[in-house]
């Protein structure tokens, strides 16, 4: 039978990996956000799971608003993305930092 502690190890690791791929990959953009989505996935295993074992529906709600933004989050980023590949042709983060408005 799983228990919480394996859903709670589960969304533990994975944080803990998204959160060693953000400081190793610091070149690539779009592994940057596929970081943080990684992340914003581990602590919606984690409400969801202290949902399920407490019976309460209010964890799955929140998971519910974050899976949204997220999502917003994902499609503004990728739209900037592409923006930025049309100008500078790279989307590597040392390339764009000097940025001007």
């Amino acid at each position: 039978m799983i228990t919480l502690s394996h859903y709670l190890a589960l969304g533990a690791i994975l944080f803990s990996l998204s959160v060693v791929g953000i400081f190793l990959n610091r070149k690539n953009v779009i592994i940057l956000l596929m970081c943080i989505e990684l992340m914003l996935l581990s602590v919606n295993i984690n409400f969801v799971a202290f949902s399920h074992f407490l019976g309460d529906g209010a964890g799955q709600i929140f998971v519910f608003f974050i899976l949204t933004v997220a999502a917003a989050e994902a499609a503004i980023g990728l739209a900037i993305l592409v923006v930025l590949f049309r100008n500078r042709s790279t989307i590597n983060v040392t390339d764009l930092d000097a940025l001007k408005g």
